[in-house]
């Protein structure tokens, strides 16, 4: 049975956009290098139509992936979630206690991750210690650089 992945709808998006590439410019492409290869004669000991070969099954699986991942995608609806605790897509604003640093993080699905853009996943040690938190509370997170105490400051979506 395959994974149920949550996404929001400009990351569901992009996986969209992402799929069609694959389909519409990279496989054509890999289509014509195979051709070209093919045209160059005796098959057996042709490099290039190998490495041309190995590309397209390589693709193949990458788009049969995303097909598979696209097809269990469910949207994340957020109209109805509160702010008074920490859920999926929730901005929460913390403050470490030990140096007073704050930082803003918004809790997203796995799959949509970026620390450049400040977005953890729920599935982080970060992300897990602050679901269902409130306001307020303060939190003991297990990173793997040591047990860092946080306060919630501010929950916002």
């Amino acid at each position: 049975m395959s994974q149920i992945n949550y996404y929001t709808a400009a990351g569901l998006q992009k996986l969209k956009d992402e799929l069609h590439e694959l389909k519409t410019v990279q496989r054509p492409s890999i289509t014509s290098q195979i051709a070209e290869a093919r045209d160059k004669g005796d098959l057996s000991e042709n490099a290039e139509y190998d490495a041309a070969k190995e590309a397209q099954g390589i693709l193949e699986m990458k788009i049969s992936k995303m097909e598979n991942i696209v097809a269990h995608a469910r949207l994340i609806d957020d109209t109805n979630i509160d702010n008074s605790k920490v859920y999926i897509l929730s901005i929460v604003k913390i403050r470490n206690i030990a140096n007073g640093m704050e930082i803003d993080y918004t809790l997203v699905a796995e799959n949509e991750a970026d620390l450049k853009l400040r977005k953890i996943s729920i599935d982080s040690p970060i992300g897990k210690g602050l679901l269902g938190k409130k306001q307020g509370d303060t939190v003991d997170i297990q990173t793997p650089g040591g047990l860092i105490q946080f306060e919630i400051i501010n929950i916002s979506r």
